[in-house]
């Protein structure tokens, strides 16, 4: 141990530089393509000490000794460990009644340094307070004037700390420190006036502190602040799932979900293929189930009775256009019920028709009321472009429909509609 502090100083340096320069060299691509936040700093921190052990009888200082100061530079390999080469000057002197003594106490570590802020996730409450913990081994160097000890008293060291964080910006940081040093094998006491006698592990001296981290580099964040932000994913991805249940959805309960299902609103009981269409051979607009059960009824001459059994389908419901929430636009699936309406009236010239609009039970009671006649709005609007003309067609914003579980999404899904009343 009795080599020369700056030499030993000089190899940990040196030592930290070579390991920083490889991860700059292989991490090159990374922090430049990929990796959106810096990763060196420099700490600088000044304070008290209080030597615990050991000072010679009839030697102490006073509770909280001034001087301390300590510089740090910092590597982070991510926002959640990196590793630090830090230097410490602390000077001790008597308090009023000790015998008078001055001696002061040098060192260099090598620390890793853990980011207990992003391991402990505070980026869920705060983004100004974080907290690093920090730790590792060294030398140090303690020489006494005035009557002490000849020469320098060279030891090994443990340390150990905690550092409190307060952003001031995205480039400094006001920091706050509480670190404990464990020598080994010192000789002298830390007054300089006597030798150790306590054991292996002799003297323990105790530092806090404040001071400043200054951020190095050009990006928004340094590593101890930079979190994932999950929150984009897990919206997008609440929004599929929501999606497929809304999908997986029956509407018409025609055994076809209506994710799979191009027409949601077919006649129930009537036939469908495995598209959920009602099967329409001859693309006249009336299911072919619907036709045989007709003529069965009614005769191939029924078009009278044909019309008012289409007619009194429209105004039972089974012919309805979908909405997904706030939304003012029919989905594509259920334009179909718009289809099987102007098929009709194009076929009943004498036919009107009113345009009933709902909304579900989420939100604003007013809203709701208008959002309703804005959907009936836009169903009259696709009416009347394929060809209805508008005096024939009255419009009706029904605001809330109450009638299913405001709790249930599949429910919510089945009353943000528009229906129809032909007369």
């Amino acid at each position: 141990m009795k080599k020369n502090l700056p030499l030993l100083s000089f190899l940990l340096l040196s030592l930290a530089g070579a390991n920083a320069q490889e991860m700059t060299t292989t991490t090159t691509v990374e922090t430049t393509e990929t990796v959106p936040y810096d990763r060196w700093s420099i700490e600088l921190n000044g304070g008290v000490n209080k030597p615990t052990r050991t000072m010679s009888s009839g030697y102490y200082t006073e509770t909280l000794n001034f001087f301390h100061a300590d510089l740090g530079v910092r590597y982070m390999f991510n926002p959640k460990f990196g590793l630090k080469l830090d230097f410490g000057y602390d000077k001790f002197q008597e308090h009023d009644d000790s015998a008078p003594f001055e001696s002061t106490y040098l060192r260099t570590s090598l620390q890793g340094v853990v980011n207990l802020g992003r391991v402990l996730n505070f980026e869920t409450w705060t983004n100004t307070f974080g907290l690093l913990a920090h730790g590792g081994f060294g030398v140090s160097q303690l020489t006494a004037q005035d009557g002490g000890f000849d020469g320098e008293d060279y030891m090994g060291n443990g340390i150990l700390g905690l550092t409190g964080q307060i952003k001031l910006s995205n480039s400094i940081v006001l920091t706050g420190d509480l670190t404990g040093i464990v020598n080994g094998k010192q000789n002298n006491n830390f007054d300089g006036r006597s030798s150790v006698n306590t054991g292996a592990f002799d003297g323990v001296l105790l530092n806090a502190s404040v001071g400043f981290t200054f951020y190095l580099g050009g990006a928004e964040k340094h590593a101890d602040w930079y979190s994932e932000d999950k929150s984009k994913e897990l919206k997008e991805l609440e929004e599929r799932v929501g999606l497929i249940e809304t999908g997986l959805v029956d509407s018409d309960k025609d055994g076809v979900p209506d994710m799979y299902d191009l027409e949601p609103n077919s006649i129930a009981g009537v036939a469908v293929n495995t598209k959920g269409q009602s099967i329409d051979r001859n693309q006249n607009g009336v299911p072919d189930e619907l036709e045989s059960y007709l003529d069965k009824t009614y005769g191939q001459n029924g078009k009278g009775a044909t019309n008012g059994t289409i007619e009194e389908l429209i105004n039972g419901g089974y012919v309805n256009v979908y909405f997904d929430f706030n939304s003012t636009k029919p989905t594509n699936a259920s334009l179909s019920g718009v289809d099987f309406l102007v098929k009709y009236m194009k076929a009943n010239p004498s036919k009107s028709a009113s345009i009933i609009g709902y909304a579900d039970e989420i939100g604003d009671s007013n809203y709701n009321k208008d959002l309703s006649q804005r959907r009936a709005d836009a169903v009259k609007a696709v009416v009347t472009s394929a060809g209805i003309d508008a005096s024939r067609l009255t419009v009706i914003g029904n605001g809330e429909d109450a009638s299913v579980n405001k709790n249930s999404k599949e429910a919510r899904q089945i009353v943000r509609r528009v229906t129809f009343q032909v007369k």
